[in-house]
């Protein structure tokens, strides 16, 4: 029989690793923007391990992250800054024209978006590796069609702009 203490003690550790470690990979998460070559620098990290349930709350985390990008991805793709920073699309002078509308920034603010998720989803899943776990990967799910909006890039997508 499970003694009701041992439960509150894994559920005190697995809200103290929510609390620190996710306030710890937020910050490191800025950090990592700031690093020419971010991906070599956790890659190296690989002391250390995670719990299973650790690990399936991080992966849970990398997919929102996914869901995120491909999302945010869609968006600079017609209406943000087109770069190589953020590869993909050409930039929908119609879409980028009414977005001007709005906000005369607006193409600068999709793209850090942008840009920040692509930190994000790349973050989580070079510490998941780092420490042991598998990486989190949705690309045999992308199989909703791109917008039909001229200069969409026309792969398969996890989200739908249409």
């Amino acid at each position: 029989m499970k003694h009701p203490l041992n439960d509150l003690n894994n559920s005190t550790g697995r809200r103290s690793f929510m609390k620190n470690g996710l306030a710890v990979a937020g910050a490191a998460t800025i950090g990592a923007g700031l690093l020419a070559d971010s991906s070599s620098v956790f890659a190296q990290e690989s002391s250390g391990s995670l719990s299973k349930g650790d690990a399936a709350i991080l992966r849970f985390l990398a997919a929102a992250e996914i869901l995120e990008t491909d999302l945010w991805q869609q968006y600079n793709e017609l209406g943000g800054i087109q770069d190589a920073e953020v590869p993909g699309g050409s930039g929908n002078s119609v879409y980028t024209d009414a977005l001007k509308v709005l906000d005369g920034d607006m193409d600068q603010y999709i793209h850090d978006n942008t840009d920040d998720e692509f930190t994000h989803l790349d973050f989580i899943n070079a510490y998941l590796t780092a420490k042991g776990a598998e990486p989190v990967n949705l690309d045999q799910f992308r199989i909703l069609p791109s917008s039909k909006a001229s200069d969409a890039q026309q792969i398969g997508r996890l989200t739908s702009q249409t």
